[in-house]
């Protein structure tokens, strides 16, 4: 079995890079032969042939399409003596249903890009829409993700094989390093409007009536909506939270361990804004298999990557900035409560890995091919 890979740039800065480093890696230690072709940008990987053709992924970029199918036939040539293609992000499915022809094609589907590539003008729009539907499966990252799907590609089958983590990373968090204040709320994800920052500030207002000495750390991104960002601090500003929410930005690898191992909840209240939606939510896993408490929304992906009341809370978006207070609140005054979510969350995080994903589509390729 040979498998053909297109993937965005192998590192792990961004979500799609994240997945498709982490999931190769765990292929390659299953012993599957697979022929890699990233985007330029992106590093050479141990152990995998690497051919760096693809353009970087900005999926509602307007000419990303014909940069992608220009490659297409010498894509083609390098994956010629695979069995099966697998476009592992979305924006390069018109290139791997071109190049497959008559062999087996997957697809995996990280959230909304699906429905908004679809949605394109002619022709752009009706190429995903082909390219997707040569899909045999798509495979989701959530139910929610394959909901959506579903209610856009009715004909087309799907499947569900969730991300991973690697838990090793979380089982030895240092104890120390960062200024700790006072009871803690982590958030790890960039600062926009689908990662809830700013309900999350408003709803730090009324946690800090009830538990005055509470911080908030936030760890993302502050570039991926400067605007919304700006809007963000404004918001501090206003509601007199400058020594309770802080906004660290980027952060070293060991900082932002040591601040999963100091925090006692972690909250990122991911929001639908317009047809983009959380595809699944890594970070509830990870801030699982570091021991905290998680809450998330309903109506995500963060519905499979939390277990609500049993290794943390979902509250609905709708009316999110309070109820989203209550739940912080609820978790802060009950220790004995958050401790057993973290226990709980960790047995999860253990089942949750890149090794199983992986064993899930070596599975799911043996079965295309059998």
């Amino acid at each position: 079995m040979h498998i053909g890979l297109l993937t965005a740039d192998l590192t792990h800065t961004h979500g799609w890079a994240h997945y498709c480093r982490s999931l190769i890696e765990a292929l390659q230690a299953l012993g599957v032969k697979m022929t890699v072709v990233a985007s330029r940008s992106g590093p050479d990987l141990p152990g995998a042939a690497v051919h760096r053709l693809l353009p970087d992924t900005n999926p509602m970029e307007k000419y990303l399409l014909p940069k992608v199918l220009r490659d297409t036939p010498q894509i083609g040539r390098l994956l010629k003596d695979c069995d099966l293609v697998h476009a592992m992000i979305e924006p390069y499915a018109p290139a791997g249903a071109w190049i497959a022809a008559g062999r087996p094609f997957l697809v995996t589907a990280h959230g909304s890009y699906i429905d908004l590539l679809t949605r394109r003008r002619p022709p752009v729009g009706n190429i995903y829409r082909w390219a997707f539907a040569r899909a045999n499966p798509l495979v989701c990252v959530s139910r929610y993700t394959a909901k959506v799907i579903q209610q856009t590609l009715p004909d087309t089958p799907t499947m569900v094989i969730p991300n991973g983590i690697d838990p090793a990373r979380f089982a030895d968090l240092p104890q120390n390093g960062v200024e700790k204040t006072g009871p803690t709320v982590l958030s790890v994800g960039a600062v926009k409007m689908r990662k809830g920052t700013l309900e999350l500030v408003r709803s730090m207002a009324t946690v800090r009536e009830t538990i005055p000495n509470v911080q908030c750390i936030v760890i993302g991104s502050l570039d991926a909506a400067p605007g919304y960002t700006q809007q963000v601090e404004a918001e501090i500003q206003l509601l007199g939270l400058q020594d309770c929410v802080h906004l660290l930005g980027h952060v070293p690898e060991a900082t932002k361990l040591a601040w999963y191992g100091a925090a006692d909840v972690f909250a990122l209240p991911s929001m639908n804004v317009g047809r983009k939606f959380e595809g699944f939510g890594l970070t509830y896993l990870e801030a699982s298999a570091a021991g905290l408490p998680v809450i998330g929304t309903h109506d995500c992906g963060a519905e499979d990557a939390i277990q609500h009341d049993i290794t943390g809370l979902l509250v609905p978006q709708s009316g999110v900035t309070a109820a989203l207070a209550d739940a912080i609140i609820s978790l802060l005054k009950n220790p004995q409560r958050a401790a057993q979510m973290g226990i709980a969350g960790r047995a999860w995080a253990q089942t949750a890995t890149w090794d199983a994903a992986a064993r899930h589509y070596l599975k799911l390729y043996e079965n295309a091919l059998s």
